[in-house]
């Protein structure tokens, strides 16, 4: 087992589902193989236009076959690890290379950059895991401050895997995904409620909207941007109980057990559709949005 980078392009043309697998030609059977047990890092490269860089971390649960597509493998992610970053860790940061390991003997980068699965030392896997995540929770030291390494010594190894083991114990407490994924889903949604269009603001300076999962945590739902929405108090309540609900061009579905169903209308902003985020990758996929209307959404 080891960590991992997957370079995977928001317009790509494999049948890549980030939070949920990853698909990959038989040349790059042994490398995933290596990462099953284990997280691995999405990367982004950067000719895509807004790149993200380095964006979200996941746990390869194990490599099957891919069903459709002959020579073509499958690495399916292990539900509920996937974790968007943060803060997107660009490729070069203000100290230089971020993924060191990829520099050569003449402090150049290799060849191995290029590789769409590559192996990551622990002390890159926690750089990057400490600048995407921006906390200040994990009582380590930067790794980050250090010099150029690839983090094969000897001496050094066993005290990087322990602080890999403690950011991992760290990234699967529900709370702090929890965090991580409102500052995230609030961040896209530019802190408005997709429903009424409203953007208020509490006396602290605190958003009053919530990041709603759209198929929940409880059912497999994962915490990545397109699984959620966000939503003021009452739109969440109900969106939850299934009294509103989306199609997949974002109309909003006002359900036939409204009791009071002028007030709803008036409720919801004037365009019938939910606002949805800039990017199109942070746009509700319509996987989630189907789950909802099948499985909460009172027709």
């Amino acid at each position: 087992m080891g960590f991992g980078v997957f370079i995977h392009r928001s317009d790509s043309i494999y049948n890549d589902r980030p939070a949920e697998q990853y698909q990959f030609p038989r040349p790059y059977l042994s490398r995933v193989e290596a990462c099953v047990g284990d997280w691995i890092i999405y990367y982004e490269p950067s000719k895509v236009n807004d790149t993200r860089g380095y964006y979200a971390v996941a746990k390869v649960q194990q490599i099957i076959p891919d069903p459709v597509a002959p020579d073509m493998y499958l690495a399916l992610i292990e539900p509920g690890t996937y974790l968007d970053f943060v803060n997107p860790v660009p490729f070069n940061g203000t100290d230089g290379l971020i993924e060191r390991g990829l520099l050569n003997d003449q402090g150049r980068i290799s060849g191995r950059a290029q590789s769409a699965v590559r192996p990551i030392s622990p002390a890159d896997f926690n750089r990057i895991i400490d600048l995407g995540l921006d906390t200040n929770e994990l009582l380590l030291p930067r790794l980050d401050e250090v010099g150029p390494s690839t983090g094969f010594q000897d001496g050094q190894a066993p005290f990087e895997f322990e602080q890999s083991r403690d950011r991992l114990s760290y990234i699967g407490s529900r709370i702090v995904r929890d965090r991580i994924f409102r500052r995230i889903v609030l961040r896209a949604y530019d802190e408005r409620c997709a429903i009424t269009g409203l953007k208020l603001i509490n006396g602290g300076g605190r958003a009053e909207v919530s990041a709603a999962h759209i198929r929940p945590v409880e059912v497999n739902g994962p915490d990545i941007v397109n699984n959620g929405i966000a939503l003021s108090g009452t739109a969440h309540w109900m969106f939850d109980r299934g009294l509103i609900s989306l199609s997949d061009d974002l109309e909003i579905l006002i359900s036939r057990q409204v009791n009071d169903l002028d007030s709803v209308q008036a409720f919801i902003n004037k365009t019938r559709r939910a606002l949805p985020p800039g990017r199109q990758f942070e746009r509700p996929h319509p996987r989630f949005l189907q789950w909802h209307r099948e499985h909460c959404f009172k027709q």
